[in-house]
């Protein structure tokens, strides 16, 4: 399955402009490549966040779908219950049509505060698709450190000064933790490599049962970096490795792109201000860390991938 562009040139957007979102934001770009990907009705239920404050100020919306505005930790279990009416009224044939269901959360609201909903939705094989965009912190509410901020980066609660040097814990393996629940499918993308992340969203829209997209997604403010920059910095996570693009079907692992020259870590780290004082001389040792980490985690990865032949031409 391989998204064909041509064929969604003259599609109408989904997903409207004119949001309140920041200027350069990864999820307006993810979302409207999600939405292209969509070839059935679509129902969406969106958690408190960034997303959902930018796109649907009352009295105004951006999305052009059914869709539900859900609180901050229940956007799995909002749309579990949707699809659970689907599948009765479908049974009782009192509805025809062939309706995908998306549900929607960022990091906060998926690694942290909604992930007891997304594993109850998982476990009981509702017909869904869980989209994370993960920006790595709470970027709503002011920038404060989630389980999936990376080691070492700065948030306003995890400062810097005399004493405190950014986050001192790693990012939580959410991907792996799904994985985990034996779901048919789950995968991880970034919106700088369009075509690959298109087609996970069909592969996964197209799957029987559950199924997880985790989503790198640049933020402007929160990763300090320039609005133009922020396509560049999700392309420099995956030639980096720091973010592999690879899916987990049936089990199977399969890295999806894999860098012709995977880069040094400090290419995508010298980026963004939340990072730049990894760069210091005295912070050699946690850069080596850092890099060190992100080796060791590629190397897993496609030693337990299936040997089949992966992307290397660059979107």
């Amino acid at each position: 399955m391989v998204v064909n562009l041509k064929k969604f040139t003259n599609k109408p957007e989904l997903f409207t402009g004119g949001h309140r979102l920041c200027a350069g934001c990864g999820i307006a770009t993810i979302i409207r490549q999600v939405l292209m990907a969509v070839e059935n009705p679509v129902v969406i239920s969106n958690a408190t966040g960034c997303l959902e404050v930018g796109s649907s100020i009352y009295p105004y919306t951006s999305w052009k779908v059914p869709w539900i505005h859900s609180a901050f930790e229940n956007s799995a279990a909002t749309i579990s219950g949707v699809e659970t009416v689907y599948q009765a009224l479908r049974e009782e044939g009192k509805v025809a049509e062939d309706i995908r269901f998306i549900a929607i959360g960022g990091d906060g609201g998926t690694y942290d505060i909604g992930l007891q909903a997304l594993s109850g939705a998982l476990e009981r094989g509702h017909n869904f698709t869980y989209i994370c965009y993960d920006n790595e912190a709470y970027m709503n509410t002011g920038m404060q450190r989630s389980s999936a901020s990376a080691y070492g980066s700065w948030t306003t609660t995890t400062p810097l000064g005399k004493v405190g040097k950014g986050k001192t814990i790693r990012k939580k393996p959410l991907t792996d933790i799904v994985v985990a629940h034996r779901i048919p499918y789950v995968a991880q993308a970034a919106p700088g490599h369009w075509r690959d992340l298109m087609t996970k969203v069909q592969k996964a829209l197209a799957t029987e049962g559950p199924s997880f997209l985790n989503i790198l997604q640049p933020c402007v403010p929160g990763w300090r970096i320039e609005p133009h920059a922020s396509m560049k910095a999700a392309k420099l996570a995956v030639e980096t490795c720091y973010w592999p693009l690879y899916e987990v079907v049936d089990g199977v692992y399969r890295v999806t792109v894999k860098p012709k020259q995977k880069k040094p870590l400090a290419e995508y780290l010298e980026l963004q201000g939340r990072f730049r004082h990894l760069l210091a001389e005295e912070q050699q040792p946690l850069l080596d860390e850092l890099q060190a980490d992100v080796d060791a985690v590629w190397e897993a990865l496609l030693n337990k991938s299936a040997p089949t032949e992966t992307k290397t031409k660059e979107e």
